[in-house]
C-alpha cells in the first residue's frame, strides 16, 4: 500500500467516525463500478442518502497552501455525480423521495496531532 493510498484510507476512517459522531448510519464504503468510485454512502439524520467524497491531504503532502480542498476539481465532481445518480436511480440504495439525495464533502488535514482538521460541506 502507497503512502498516498494509507493517508486515504486514514482519511476515510476518520470521516466515517466523524459521521457516526455526527448521528449518520453508514451504509457502505468505497462503492467500486468501472466508471467511479464512492468512499462512504451514508443516511443523515433527515434520512437524506449521502454519498461522501474524502479529500484527506497528510502532513507535508505538498505546498503549504494547498487544501484536501483543491484536490476536488470540477472533472472528479461531475464523474462523482454520475456515479451517484445511477446509483440512486437504479434503487441498489432506497432513496426517500421527499428526502433525496445528496452529494457531500469531507476535507481531512493530518498535521501530526492527534486532533485532524475536518471540514464538512453538504451538498456541494
Amino acid at each position: 500500500m502507497t503512502n498516498q493510498t494509507q493517508i486515504g484510507k486514514e482519511g476515510e476512517d476518520i470521516a466515517c467516525k466523524y459521521l457516526i459522531q455526527n448521528k449518520y448510519e453508514i451504509l457502505g464504503r468505497n462503492y467500486r463500478k468501472p466508471w467511479g468510485e464512492i468512499d462512504i454512502i451514508a443516511r443523515a439524520p433527515d434520512r437524506t442518502l449521502v454519498f461522501v467524497e474524502v479529500k484527506t491531504l497528510g502532513e507535508g503532502s505538498g505546498p503549504y497552501d494547498l487544501t484536501p480542498e483543491d484536490n476536488l476539481t470540477r472533472a472528479k465532481l461531475k464523474k462523482l455525480r454520475r456515479v451517484c445518480q445511477g446509483l440512486a436511480l437504479r434503487g441498489e440504495i432506497p432513496v426517500f423521495e421527499t428526502r433525496g439525495w445528496q452529494i457531500d464533502l469531507v476535507a481531512i488535514t493530518l498535521d501530526g496531532s492527534e486532533k485532524p482538521a475536518i471540514r464538512h460541506y453538504e451538498n456541494i
